[in-house]
């Protein structure tokens, strides 16, 4: 649910002067096989050896949390949302934008 709607409301997305991607730890061939079933317009990168994962805190019982992370261009996080609604995600990721004052693409 939350892939399908990031890709729904990819355009709003590429409006912005942003990279965006999901993370899990998931295998490569598990990821690719999930991105072609709900069409991802975007890249889901496997954290396989969850250390990204871990870096940013968000390791739970070997898997991934839900959690959109903010960083601006010097690589600073300027917000964590750890309240992701997969119904939502995409329009909520577009309000978090224009909330940051992320600029237009």
């Amino acid at each position: 649910m939350q892939c399908k709607a990031l890709r729904d409301s990819d355009q709003e997305i590429r409006n912005f002067k942003v990279s965006y991607f999901m993370a899990s730890t998931d295998s490569l061939e598990d990821n690719t096989a999930f991105a072609q079933k709900n069409e991802a317009s975007f890249p889901i990168l496997a954290d396989t050896e969850t250390t990204v994962s871990a870096a940013y805190g968000v390791l739970s019982g070997g898997y991934a949390m839900r959690r959109n992370i903010y960083i601006d261009p010097e690589g600073v996080i300027v917000r964590i949302d750890d309240s992701v609604s997969p119904a939502t995600a995409g329009a909520d990721l577009v309000d978090a934008l224009q909330a940051l004052g992320v600029p237009p693409a």
